[in-house]
């Protein structure tokens, strides 16, 4: 009888052995699931994002101006300083919000409110409108304006215009083309005179700024692709162990980590990239999800605090240009978790957002793909 019940224990024992190795071959079948998150523009998308810029481009007040008073002939009305871009709360929120409404005019043709989309952008982006936002950058006091952040976006935009093979476009390029051609010599002269790169969660971080224009430069400016190649080895090349567990601070709208992260992967060849980036973040391509957690806004009326959408957002794009490199769909999971979260909460009726999320959610979404 005792051997008998050890014999049953055996097989049971057996049994349910067998049984677990076949539920953990079902999950690890499971792993490469569908990404139900994934991001995608098509004309609902569309639908969703241009209303945030459309409605602010326009929008002057309330107002940030940002700008260094050399008398009292500079207090001014935001639109008489900028009368390209005085909307959207600050400069470079008016720029991106016209790039994102470029944008979804260039992916998607037909849009329903492609010519009440235009009318806007062609009032604002005149030759007229554009010589005076020079003479603002020319300006003694306000030649650093912007730097680098509202510059990066203006490039961004005018690569946009040179992609976009439209009359409107070609039109709105030949107008913007003095201010594009100022930035682009500001940035080369900036790079080569920066010893040190900036490694903050906001605006003046280098890492993302080098890798906007970078986009930019590989198709239209070889001066500057040749700096920013240069620089980002000089600033980057020997990093290691990058602290992104530190991450986020709590008025981070980028990850320092990542944006240097995806910057170095436009700049570096595959295989020196990889070799580069287990040394920045070991282990992180095999395992992403246990270095990074959705950031989670508590108050979406608060503008800094609001910053933690932004970065969910700037988190997912940079992830996605990383994963599709490397072919890397653990990447891809966890920048779609960044993405759905922001993305469902963006139309909270809180200007502090409103102003600009939409730019950064279209990024992520076109950096999907």
């Amino acid at each position: 009888m005792k051997n008998l019940l050890i014999i049953i224990l055996l097989l049971f024992t057996i049994e349910s052995c067998t049984s677990n190795k076949k539920n953990s071959k079902i999950t690890e079948q499971e792993q490469p699931e569908a990404r139900i998150n994934k991001p995608i523009l098509n004309k609902e998308t569309a639908n969703y994002l241009y209303h945030f810029a459309y409605e602010c481009i326009d929008r002057e007040y309330p107002n940030k101006l940002g700008q260094v008073l050399g008398d009292g002939t500079y207090l001014k009305e935001p639109s008489e300083l900028h009368p390209s871009f005085y909307g959207c709360f600050d400069w470079h929120s008016s720029v991106h919000g016209h790039w994102t409404l470029l944008n979804i005019l260039k992916e998607i043709p037909d849009f329903t409110h492609k010519e009440a989309i235009l009318k806007k952008l062609q009032k604002n982006i005149t030759e007229e409108n554009i010589l005076k936002e020079v003479a603002y950058f020319e300006d003694e006091y306000n030649k650093n304006f912007e730097r680098t952040y509202g510059w990066a976006w203006l490039l961004k935009v005018t690569e946009t215009l040179r992609d976009w093979d439209t009359p409107e476009a070609k039109q709105m390029y030949e107008h913007l083309k003095p201010l594009s051609s100022l930035i682009e010599d500001k940035y080369i002269h900036f790079l080569e005179k920066l010893t040190y790169p900036i490694r903050v969660g906001e605006h003046p971080n280098t890492a993302f700024g080098m890798s906007l224009a970078l986009d930019y430069a590989k198709k239209y400016s070889p001066k500057l692709e040749q700096v920013i190649v240069q620089k980002a080895k000089a600033y980057y090349l020997a990093d290691k162990g990058c602290p992104i567990d530190w991450e986020p601070g709590g008025f981070d709208f980028l990850s320092p980590c990542l944006q240097e992260a995806s910057l170095m992967m436009k700049v570096l060849p595959k295989n020196e990239y990889i070799t580069w980036l287990d040394s920045f973040l070991p282990n992180f391509r095999k395992n992403p999800s246990s270095y990074l957690e959705v950031a989670e806004v508590t108050d979406r009326s608060d503008g800094k605090l609001a910053h933690l959408d932004g970065l969910n957002f700037s988190r997912a794009w940079c992830l996605y240009e990383m994963a599709n490199a490397l072919n890397n769909d653990k990447m891809k999971r966890v920048a779609d978790t960044h993405f759905a979260y922001s993305y469902s909460k963006m139309d909270s009726g809180e200007y502090a957002g409103a102003h600009w999320l939409a730019s950064f959610a279209l990024y992520a979404i076109l950096k999907s793909n």
